[in-house]
């Protein structure tokens, strides 16, 4: 796939800028906070319709106006295609496909495909659970957008259960025995709602990091000259042994039973792929505790060219890979195997503060975009 072009009004700090794309390597240069990264962000929110950087609307919006919009064109194997996303500041977004608009957001993902290796993804070994519940989610989401649906359905019936759970917690219940009738049958009823919804999400999560971990394992062998073993780790919060629905949901109900007074004492759901995590290992040690800083950086960025070669395995098309701020996190070592990995075959956007990180090769074929405040200039 190859991304024409972009128009941004009144999206971050840009105003209104039009952006034509003619090369398969983008490089977008520019001093810190000229809006570089906004410039990837909107292309992420053209895939994913989530951005890395914050899940706060009005974050995209300039300053007073009403609302923010993004427009595009996207070349595909067969076909091209018109987006547009109109962000209010306050309201429902908008989503347009070939000009029509959409009721569903479903209809709007899976056209445009991206990867994206930022600065921050070093968090993905680091940070917390939940942001490689984040990364797995948001892969699933690319590779089937009925995820997005899926992950959707279990976080209301969540937010449900729970509001329920501290209800009890308010009104001095601490232990299931003290429900009335009509509140164990009205705790049923989001049990299995959770039962069900969990498992769709556990199988998926499950099914996903076992078909990267090949992948990422062969490019950390070539990137480490074969002196380090990848490995990942699902660690959902109820154990199971089959990928088959009947296990996970006989699974996920035991646990629910065991966990039941603790649930209604704290009124919190306890038990599902909410808290789930994926642990990463480099020779048998875990990454987060062991790696250095090195093999932490060498670990992301294998999971970033799986990633790249799983989704274009299962959508048959090369998805756009966006750099944001990655050249001065990598040694040089690692910057030109990751160039010379990526070849011409995908679309890459670099976002860089200096151009001396490059060989003149790629600089001669490379389209060079500048960017100073909210303002383009090529």
């Amino acid at each position: 796939m190859f991304l024409k072009n972009i128009y941004l009004s009144y999206f971050r700090n840009y105003i209104q800028e039009e952006v034509n794309f003619h090369s398969n390597k983008i490089i977008i240069l520019g001093n810190n906070a000229q809006g570089k990264s906004n410039l990837l962000e909107a292309i992420e929110l053209l895939s994913t319709l989530k951005s890395h950087r914050t899940s706060r609307e009005q974050d995209f919006v300039y300053k007073d106006r009403v609302y923010g919009q993004i427009k595009a064109n996207i070349s595909r194997n067969f076909a091209d295609y018109d987006l547009g996303i109109m962000l209010p500041f306050k309201g429902r977004r908008e989503l347009t496909l070939n000009y029509e608009k959409l009721s569903r957001n479903l209809d709007f993902l899976g056209i445009v495909n991206t990867v994206l290796f930022s600065s921050l993804d070093i968090d993905l070994v680091r940070g917390s659970p939940e942001y490689r519940r984040n990364w797995v989610d948001n892969l699933l989401v690319q590779l089937e957008p009925i995820y997005s649906y899926i992950i959707k359905q279990y976080l209301q019936v969540l937010k449900q259960r729970n509001a329920l759970l501290k209800s009890f917690k308010t009104r001095g219940i601490m232990t299931f025995s003290s429900l009335s009738k009509s509140e164990e049958l009205e705790l049923q009823l989001w049990d299995d709602k959770l039962v069900e919804t969990g498992c769709r999400v556990m199988r998926r999560r499950g099914r996903v990091l076992s078909k990267i971990e090949p992948l990422a394992k062969l490019w950390h062998n070539q990137i480490s000259n074969k002196t380090e073993k990848l490995q990942i780790i699902y660690l959902p919060n109820v154990e199971y042994k089959e990928n088959e629905i009947e296990d996970i949901q006989n699974r996920i109900r035991e646990e629910i039973n065991h966990k039941r007074n603790a649930e209604i004492s704290s009124g919190n759901t306890l038990v599902g792929p909410h808290r789930d995590d994926i642990d990463f290992m480099i020779n048998q040690a875990t990454a987060k505790n062991y790696g250095s800083q090195g093999q932490q950086r060498t670990l992301v960025l294998s999971l970033k060219l799986g990633e790249l070669q799983l989704i274009e395995q299962v959508v048959g098309e090369t998805p756009l890979l966006l750099l944001d701020d990655v050249m001065a996190e990598l040694d040089l070592k690692r910057q030109q195997q990751l160039l010379d990995s990526l070849g011409n075959r995908f679309q890459t956007f670099i976002t860089t503060t200096h151009l001396n990180y490059f060989d003149n090769k790629l600089l001669q074929q490379a389209q060079i975009i500048e960017v100073e405040k909210g303002k383009v200039i090529i």
